[in-house]
């Protein structure tokens, strides 16, 4: 049986015009909207979507990855408990829907690379149960996930002993053929209308050549969308326009990389010229505020952002690490707003970004899901309420005003709790199997220290 929602305000493009009145909600699965009577103090909007991620379900600070300079960072990922997949996502999946979003785009980092697959449709199945829509970005590949550049690079900055320490660490990828071949697999198996499967190369400075013209053919033969980090740290840049002396946005583009297919994550470190040509091939960028200055990255330049498609991404974190897409949608207009007297970042161009392009992101319909809001909540203090609703929403909304959540004519989020799964009990049971995993990661933490330690050393001296 279709939902229906009884709301004050129903604002069907936020920053566009004014929110209509008093309105019965009903969906089929599309939301219709009717004269309503109104009194129940929520305003309805269409949910926004969360357009980068990684699907934590314990978060990084959690599991003692601590906010750092993204390249020594990297190293606390080695510390990740040991958990269910499925159980993983689904805590990661609720959180995100607790906080309005209608779907998420997940790159996803594998417990276990030979189960990719396997761990894939456990990912979906967790997205399904709690009814969120999702765009599984699949990881790719055959480069050294510690120093870009690998063995050959690090020798050259640290001594004999810690290079071939760092040496005996380094995995062993699969062929990118198998690689390549698992994600046509994981899109067999689970792909439709609620679930995109993506190709994830993580990063150019983490893909061989090879790998990237083979991505790009894929994606040109089956149509696959792309969903990568690009030139998101001061180092990355460094160490890719050595590699690639004429610049990594001209090379991806002579091999036929760049498309309306491709989405770019981060892009702090893009140039001018980069955003111009990206923008000219259709390619779409992913921003993700909190985790450039949690990780020391940078603040998007609004240059980049102004020429570019651009959506709104948690990255797992969040700037106070709840995963909140209202605080992101806030800190992403704070800092594009510019510094003159008219602003660059207009209440309807971050709703725009959140709703719009985040959905071109994932491939899910724009405007087809409605998230609620306490509205007389942020209002309670209000003397004139219904004066710049849009500013008041970019200004206080947070997920702890979240009420509803319609996605695709399902009710998933009821009075502010998931209908489809008990969070409280995941997050239970997830914390259960991370805690049982402790003396594991116990005896990682030196060996994380030391290479973050010697990742430090190296970028200090390259």
């Amino acid at each position: 049986m279709s939902p229906v929602l009884d709301v004050d305000r129903w604002w069907p493009r936020p920053g566009h015009g004014a929110p209509e009145g008093p309105r019965r909600m009903s969906f089929d699965p599309d939301p219709r909207a009717a004269p309503g009577q109104g009194g129940t103090g929520l305003i309805a909007l269409p949910a926004p979507i969360n357009g980068h991620d990684h699907g934590y379900g314990i978060r990084t600070l959690d599991f003692g990855a601590n906010d750092d300079a993204l390249e020594p960072w990297i190293a606390g990922l080695r510390l990740r408990p040991r958990t269910d997949p499925y159980l993983e996502a689904l805590v990661a999946f609720a959180r995100l829907a607790r906080s309005g979003c209608a779907g998420t785009v997940h790159c996803h980092n594998s417990f276990n690379a030979d189960r990719l697959v396997e761990e894939a449709g456990e990912v979906v199945r967790a997205a399904r149960d709690v009814g969120i829509r999702l765009a599984l970005s699949c990881p790719l590949l055959d480069a050294s996930p510690m120093v870009y550049g690998g063995a050959e690079a690090y020798r050259r900055t640290l001594g004999a002993a810690d290079a071939g320490w760092l040496d005996g660490l380094l995995p062993r990828y699969a062929p990118i053929a198998e690689q390549i071949a698992a994600v046509e697999e994981i899109a067999r198996r689970h792909a439709g209308p609620m679930a995109d499967v993506q190709l994830g190369p993580i990063g150019p400075q983490w893909c061989s050549d090879a790998m990237l013209e083979a991505v790009a053919e894929a994606s040109a033969r089956h149509d696959r969308r792309i969903h990568m980090h690009l030139l998101e740290s001061p180092r990355q840049r460094g160490w890719l326009d050595r590699r690639f002396p004429g610049g990594v946005v001209a090379h991806l583009d002579a091999i036929g990389f760049l498309s309306p297919r491709l989405t770019v994550a981060h892009g702090v470190q893009l140039t001018e010229a980069e955003a111009e040509l990206l923008a000219a091939r259709g390619v779409r960028l992913a921003s993700n505020p909190s985790a450039n200055l949690r990780l020391r990255s940078g603040i998007l330049p609004g240059a980049v952002r102004a020429r570019m498609a651009t959506g709104i991404g948690l990255d797992g974190t969040g700037f106070d690490d709840a995963q909140d897409i209202w605080a992101e949608m806030r800190l992403f207009g704070l800092l594009q707003a510019g510094r003159g007297l008219e602003t660059e970042m207009p209440v309807a161009a971050v709703f725009d970004a959140a709703c719009g392009i985040n959905a071109e992101i994932g491939a899910m319909p724009r405007g087809a899901d409605v998230v609620t809001i306490d509205w007389a909540g942020l209002c309670a203090e209000a003397l004139w309420p219904d004066e710049a609703p849009g500013a008041r929403l970019l200004a206080r909304a947070s997920a702890h005003h979240v009420r509803d959540l319609v996605v695709d004519g399902r009710l998933v989020l009821r009075d502010g709790a998931p209908t489809g799964v008990d969070f409280d009990a995941a997050l239970t049971e997830l914390l259960a199997q991370a805690r049982a995993d402790r003396p594991r990661i116990n005896a990682l933490r030196g060996e994380v220290a030391r290479i973050a330690a010697l990742t430090r050393a190296h970028y200090a001296a390259d």
